[in-house]
């Protein structure tokens, strides 16, 4: 298994951005696939973002398509989740994910095996 950790979570305003990073460690980073979800009160976790091992196909939640950019750095072991023009609806725990059996990007919460502790996301209006 991979160990992973996420952080640069905060409190912003509308409209500011974030950079969340997710540190791994562990197994080889690179055979897997990558994934950010994100889990506000009262809600189920659901689907932000999704990276293949490489880096070179992504995919996104409706909701955050054309706000959000996930990205990786095998060499480094980190992934990151760069947001944008952040909105109170994006109030959330988010949590970065991993995916040893993934070969495209996958929103399938199921497939993913090794999570993190989860970083808190806070957007004021």
């Amino acid at each position: 298994q991979v160990q992973l950790v996420e952080s640069g979570g905060g409190l912003v305003q509308a409209g500011d951005s974030l950079r969340l990073s997710c540190a791994a460690s562990g197994r080889t980073f690179s055979l897997y696939g990558m994934g950010w979800f994100r889990q506000a009160p009262g809600k189920e976790r659901e689907f932000v973002a999704a990276i293949d091992w490489s880096g070179g196909r992504t995919t996104y939640a409706d909701s955050v398509k054309g706000r959000f950019t996930i990205a990786r750095d095998n060499a480094k072991n980190t992934g990151h989740l760069q947001m944008n023009s952040l909105k109170p609806e994006d109030t959330a725990v988010y949590y970065c994910a991993a995916c040893l059996a993934c070969g495209a990007p996958s929103d399938f919460t199921r497939q993913y095996s090794s999570w993190g502790q989860g970083t808190q996301v806070t957007v004021s209006s």
